[in-house]
């Protein structure tokens, strides 16, 4: 049961990262790579993290605990 809830709170949370980066207007890139400058790549690192991989450990998980 608490796998479950793991599981379904890193698709959620994945899922939701990954939405808010790719949507155009809620992260404004630019401004983000004005910011960062030189570190701008490390953007893409973080976010593959926290985005697609927590929703992959989760379908992952989930796919364990059901099968």
């Amino acid at each position: 049961m608490a796998l479950t809830l793991l599981a379904l709170f890193l698709i959620l949370a994945g899922g939701l990262i990954t939405i808010l980066f790719w949507v155009p207007g809620v992260v404004k890139r630019s401004q983000l790579k004005e910011y960062m400058g030189q570190r701008y790549p490390l953007v893409y690192l973080f976010y593959f993290i926290n985005g697609p991989f927590l929703l992959i450990a989760g379908l992952y998980l989930l796919w364990f605990q059901l099968g």
